[in-house]
């Protein structure tokens, strides 16, 4: 049986901080949104190593360390003004902007 895919209020390239796990307090760029499996990707945190063969001359293969999935709801996103928080929506005539739940600023 599959998990539905969730809608999440996260988006590509957003300023996060990971707020449980071994990485907690890291910030970093959202990389990937993986839906089908409630992850995203973050830039330099929850680092693992994998071994990886080698395709042709110039390729190296070994060890290497990449940045793992995380669950989204380990994440949250960075306000400027007072550091993570969560989002919520104001909307103004047919726009509909996020906005900080803290403060009300704009994300």
């Amino acid at each position: 049986m599959t998990a539905a895919a969730h809608k999440f209020k996260l988006k590509k390239e957003d300023t996060v901080q990971i707020i449980s796990g071994k990485d907690k307090g890291k910030r970093g760029r959202i990389l990937k949104i993986l839906r089908d499996k409630d992850r995203v990707l973050v830039e330099g945190a929850n680092i693992v190593k994998k071994a990886k063969k080698r395709r042709n001359q110039q390729d190296r293969g070994g060890i290497i360390e990449i940045e793992a999935p995380l669950h989204y709801s380990k994440v949250q996103i960075v306000c400027k003004k007072c550091g993570p928080t969560r989002i919520g929506y104001r909307i103004n005539g047919d726009t509909k902007t996020r906005v900080c739940r803290k403060c009300g600023e704009a994300l």
